[in-house]
């Protein structure tokens, strides 16, 4: 995050630099460049605060020190299908980390919500945008890599 928020002090400086330029005309009211600068200033700014917001309340979750069989935040869980006994192993995450492709799933996601507070051993069942789906909790982890690793 701290990339973005540089990126966006980088790209603010700019900006201003450039209405400055632009500000030398003589009729900024009908100034397109300038109007054009001021409006993306007005959008790196926005930007910059929504990231030093997120920044503020940001908590680490140390996943190498939570344990147990109740699937919750961190927790990587082995489900099987019952329909067609097809295993997924999904890692629950937060939104930045979550990549589906990955084993990943953002904590606010359908499957994450239906599965947090479930045992190894439970039937979930899942609606999620394709349809109903229902799983078994086979195994709760607590992995410190990727999941599909």
């Amino acid at each position: 995050m701290s990339c973005s928020i540089a990126s966006g002090s980088r790209d603010l400086a700019l900006f201003s630099g450039s209405r400055n330029a632009i500000a030398d005309d003589s009729n900024l009211a009908e100034n397109s460049k300038y109007q054009a600068a001021k409006a993306d200033q007005e959008i790196n700014e926005a930007r910059i605060a929504e990231l030093e917001d997120k920044l503020a309340r940001i908590e680490v979750i140390d996943v190498s020190k939570l344990s147990g069989d109740t699937i919750r935040f961190g927790a990587t869980a082995t489900l099987i299908d019952e329909d067609s006994g097809e295993k997924k192993v999904w890692q629950i995450v937060g939104e930045p980390e979550a990549d589906a492709n990955k084993g990943k799933i953002s904590v606010t996601s359908p499957v994450a919500r239906a599965l947090i507070g479930k045992n190894k051993g439970d039937t979930v069942e899942v609606e999620a945008p394709g349809g109903a789906k229902t799983y078994k909790v086979r195994k709760v982890e607590w992995l410190k890599d990727d999941p599909l690793k």
